[in-house]
């Protein structure tokens, strides 16, 4: 991989001539497009779709069976990565990276969308470097594509299905090397769930690390039926989730959160029953007590303060003293297939920023967009299949 990965460094993604016309087209179109990708898939999978030279090294392999929409899976494709920790300029688009291969328990989905999150930041600068995969790194944790490669130990997904999922267990503990900022991923079967039929790719794509993070954290916190909660950070990816689940999924009885002033109308829209300006009141100033307070913010010794006795404080990052704890999501595409229903019906739906999603060619802007922390929701890098 390192060999490959050095040699194919491109001074700039946007001198290819595909590259920067895809950073050239309008959100709004991007948008539009990704709705188009499964009929594009569709055709492809009849015939109409663009051939891909043959990928001899891995269909040769026993454990594995291979297809893919107008040919077989490619030797390389291509990405963007890094060899060095730092700050967003260390991001390198690469045209001839190898594709992975994949164990008799994983499967290889051909991206549609991925999605960044603050772990993506926190991973490229070097944090978790103690427990980090070798470099150099395919960045990305969130991805929605199509199957196109099956491991022999494989029983519930096959090829042509549509899946969207977490590809790392585990955040912080050896995350794959290559990940989903590339045209393909390899990822553990259960890890990953068949994608809501009424969301299109780049939707799916920013749903998994953080839907998962949100129902964890509830979960563990105890939240159930008739219980109340407060959300720190409500207009955020974790956040926004979290209002909608503790309403919908666990039968909150009420559900505070926090958000700036142009943002308390969406909380209300999300199902908050109680929207607080943290720009004019200070939440722990509040009278009111609470079973469950979920702290997606890092404002943890403000949040024990606000809890009823018996309750629990859930922080993602930051100090908390008890009652709170913190805690590191595990990825589990069982928790997807869960919330599933609840995603198809409507009853919760992920919250694109209006900014994205970004294209392909973008990853580096993205970055510096998510870095600046002023995304509402989720934050998307686009890869288009179309190229």
């Amino acid at each position: 991989m390192q060999s490959l990965l050095s040699s194919s460094v491109l001074a700039s993604p946007c001198s290819s001539g595909k590259l920067a016309a895809a950073a050239s087209v309008s959100a709004a179109a991007r948008i539009s497009g990704a709705a188009a990708i499964a009929v594009s898939r569709r055709s492809a999978i009849a015939g109409g779709g663009r051939c891909v030279a043959v990928a001899s090294s891995s269909s040769s392999s026993s454990a594995v069976t291979t297809a893919e929409a107008g040919g077989a899976v490619p030797a390389t494709m291509k990405a963007w990565a890094y060899d060095e920790y730092g700050d967003g300029t260390v991001l390198k688009f690469k045209d001839a990276v190898p594709v992975p291969d994949i164990a008799d328990d994983q499967v290889l989905v051909r991206v549609a969308a991925a999605a960044l999150n603050p772990v993506d930041s926190k991973r490229r600068a070097g944090k978790f470097k103690a427990t980090d995969s070798p470099l150099p790194t395919v960045p990305g944790y969130d991805a929605a594509g199509v199957v196109v490669k099956v491991g022999s130990k494989v029983k519930g997904l096959k090829v042509g299905d549509e899946v969207y999922g977490n590809i790392n267990e585990k955040a912080l503990e050896g995350p794959k090397q290559s990940g989903s900022l590339a045209e393909y991923t390899a990822v553990e079967e259960k890890l990953v769930a068949i994608k809501p039929s009424n969301l299109d790719f780049a939707q799916a794509a920013g749903l998994p690390l953080a839907v998962e993070t949100a129902h964890e954290g509830l979960e563990r916190a105890g939240l159930s039926a008739g219980k109340s909660v407060l959300v720190l950070g409500g207009a955020g990816g974790v956040g926004s989730l979290a209002i909608q689940l503790a309403k919908q999924v666990f039968g909150a009885a009420k559900v505070a959160a926090t958000a700036s002033t142009p943002k308390l109308e969406l909380l209300k829209s999300l199902g908050a029953d109680l929207a607080i300006d943290y720009t004019k009141e200070n939440f722990d100033q509040l009278p009111d007590k609470y079973d469950v307070v979920f702290d997606a913010v890092g404002q943890g010794e403000k949040a024990v303060k606000v809890v009823k006795e018996g309750g629990s404080v859930v922080v993602l990052t930051g100090a908390v003293p008890p009652p709170g704890f913190r805690f590191v999501v595990t990825s589990d595409g069982s928790v997807l297939e869960k919330l599933n229903p609840y995603l198809e019906s409507g009853k919760v739906k992920p919250l694109v920023d209006p900014k994205g999603p970004f294209a392909f060619s973008q990853v580096v802007e993205a970055f510096s967009y998510l870095d600046a922390g002023r995304a509402t929701g989720k934050e998307f890098v686009y890869i288009l299949l179309n190229r």
